[in-house]
């Protein structure tokens, strides 16, 4: 099996304090030796003196002024040449072992255009696992039913997880090939929607990172801003926020509907269907199947 190269781009500044724990969760990852790139904003803290301790393990880094959080990520993947892209946070961390798996499904399967995980995790500001918890599935029709929002008086199966994404270089391409930097918190539900105009999400039952929880990254300061351009991008997607009470009709059914009339609910559409990846063997390896949520 041919196992497709990675890039991965972490925008920074002046984050040093979580910043060589976010490099080598990339570096260091196991069976993979991705292509990395570091984007400093110019930070004035220790963040460069963490970059040169690695930078012979880098395809690219600078420390500049940049034009913001996702124009510096859309500047380091025009440096990139992986046929796989994600990008981490300088404040994020990847399980040791997630980019093999991620190489080996994409390498498995060419109809996978991009890829997430069921068990997205949280690390608090020590960088320990603190919280790993299962999503049901994705899909489009979940996404454009507002079941992938951030927060709200809704059901909601869980967010799709940016920091532990992936996607192939085909499927950016065709998406627009840049995160649009109008968003100030949301370009990653932005480019979820994209995404989903062209192929569907495919998921793997297998932890492969996650968020560092610390209380002051932006997502924590900007969270009403964050719902709200997401609401913006899903409407302008042609998706909907639900309301309370088919939000709470849609969560029984997922939670204790019994599983001979998911089909039923389904065509209702109650519950969606989404592909989820699952290990078999070490000889057998991975199969996709099939299931509702």
């Amino acid at each position: 099996m041919s196992k497709p190269l990675i890039s991965i781009v972490t925008p920074s500044f002046n984050q040093g304090k979580f910043l060589r724990a976010a490099m080598r969760s990339v570096l260091d990852q196991q069976e993979v030796a991705p292509e990395y790139i570091v984007m400093d904003g110019g930070s004035t803290d220790d963040s460069v003196a963490i970059i040169r301790e690695y930078e012979s393990r880098l395809h690219y880094w600078t420390s500049a002024p940049d034009g913001g959080h996702y124009a510096a990520i859309n500047e380091g993947f025009s440096k990139s040449t992986g046929e796989i892209m994600a990008w981490l946070n300088s404040d994020d961390q990847y399980t040791p072992w997630a980019l093999s798996v991620v190489a080996e499904i994409f390498g498995a399967f060419p109809e996978i255009e991009w890829l997430t995980t069921l068990f997205p995790m949280r690390w608090d500001e020590r960088g320990r696992a603190v919280r790993c918890s299962r999503r049901r599935g994705f899909s489009r029709a979940a996404f454009l039913a507002g079941e992938n929002m951030p927060a709200g008086e809704w059901y909601r199966d869980g967010c799709i997880q940016q920091e532990t994404t992936f996607w192939r270089r085909s499927l950016w391409e065709r998406a627009g090939g840049a995160l649009e930097t109008r968003w100030k918190l949301a370009a990653d539900f932005d480019l979820w929607a994209r995404f989903f105009k062209h192929a569907e999400l495919y998921a793997v039952e297998t932890p492969l990172g996650g968020f560092r929880r610390h209380g002051d990254q932006r997502s924590s300061l900007l969270r009403e801003t964050y719902e709200r351009e997401s609401g913006e991008i899903l409407r302008a997607a042609g998706g909907n926020v639900p309301g309370r009470w088919r939000s709470a009709l849609r969560s029984n059914v997922a939670r204790h509907l019994p599983g001979p009339l998911h089909p039923w609910a389904h065509h209702c559409g109650l519950l969606h269907a989404g592909r989820v990846c699952t290990f078999l063997s070490a000889d057998k390896g991975w199969k996709i199947a099939s299931v509702l949520h």
